[in-house]
């Protein structure tokens, strides 16, 4: 069954509060029923085969391309026709993420689950990351990150990678996950889990006495790292107006330093009945959308309200490298840029 805020929940026992009340992810199903405590989840990611009619191959998560030398003498048979030798395809290969998390737990502490939203992004990263190398040695940043899927994803080929959420339990999760993958991260990547509190002032603070400082604190050389991130990736954070808020002011803050950033946000559009419209509704998405414009940057006039532009991107185009999964028709990727508003 669903909570009214849309959220799939277990047929279990307890309080009627919303700290008390469990949620479970679809992404879930199928796990042991009934465990309390951690679990541990092997996520196979796809990697794309080799193309049979160009000299490419698949290396380490990237795309490695090998070119033939043209200067090669060719062998001919006794007719004197070319022997050509026939290559073999490259069967397509995979890798496994390994996930610590839980199956159930209460709103305040979702993170601690894997979401079909995180799946997603995790799909358009993956393909960025074989396709190109616009993404290659950068310094990123996952917000709301969870588990840290994403972001540990991203550092098979980027520079940094900031992974950052909110609260205790989560970021100790995030971190035992980022200890159990550390063998697929480029050799030369650093990855850092970070608390990050929406509803705090910005910047982070920082503590740079190395005795005193909490596992999760910040320093300020990472700080300045940090807002000098060229990506921003995000998934399923949209599911409260208090919360959508939080994020985008302190998206404001973050990409109004730096406006060249770019936001990847994959959200689940969640229904529930609303006495107001007397119809089912997804009040938490329409909020988000609230906050975007579609369009060009010279569509913010002098009154625009808004200072986010979105683009809503077509998920036919993206392949699915996670296996076992299913989309769905309720994911949105959204790509979203800063725009200062004009004077």
């Amino acid at each position: 069954m669903e909570s009214e805020d849309g959220w799939r929940l277990p047929p279990i026992g307890g309080g009627s509060s919303s700290e008390e009340e469990q949620v479970m992810s679809e992404v879930h199903l199928g796990c042991p029923p009934g465990q309390s405590g951690p679990h541990i989840s092997h996520f196979i990611i796809s990697l794309p085969p080799s193309v049979e009619d160009e000299d490419e191959y698949v290396y380490n998560g990237a795309i490695e391309v090998k070119l033939t030398s043209t200067s090669k003498d060719y062998d001919l048979d006794e007719d004197g026709d070319l022997i050509l030798t026939r290559r073999k395809k490259t069967p397509m290969d995979c890798f496994e993420v390994t996930i610590r998390h839980n199956i159930t737990s209460s709103i305040p502490r979702v993170g601690l689950q894997v979401w079909k939203a995180e799946l997603v992004l995790a799909d358009f990263v993956l393909h960025k990351m074989f396709t190109s190398q616009e993404i290659h040695g950068i310094v990123a940043i996952e917000l709301g990150a969870g588990t840290g899927l994403v972001g540990m994803l991203l550092a098979r080929v980027a520079q940094k990678v900031f992974i950052t959420d909110h609260g205790e339990e989560v970021l100790d999760n995030c971190a035992k996950n980022v200890h159990l993958n550390a063998g697929i991260f480029h050799h030369s990547a650093s990855v850092y889990v970070r608390e990050l509190d929406w509803n705090c002032s910005w910047h982070p603070q920082v503590t740079e006495d190395s005795e005193s400082k909490e596992s999760h604190s910040w320093s300020t050389s990472e700080v300045e790292e940090f807002c000098k991130a060229s990506l921003i990736l995000a998934a399923d954070v949209i599911y409260s107006d208090d919360l959508t808020d939080a994020f985008f002011s302190t998206l404001q803050r973050i990409m109004s330093e730096y406006p060249e950033k770019v936001l990847y946000l994959a959200l689940e559009k969640r229904y529930n009945f609303s006495l107001d419209d007397l119809d089912v509704v997804a009040n938490g998405y329409s909020h988000f959308r609230s906050y975007l414009s579609e369009g060009d940057s010279d569509d913010l006039g002098c009154g625009s309200t808004h200072s986010f532009l979105g683009k809503c991107i077509d998920l036919t185009e993206i392949p699915q490298y996670v296996r076992d999964y299913e989309r769905g028709n309720d994911v949105e990727l959204w790509q979203i840029k800063y725009v200062k508003r004009k004077p």
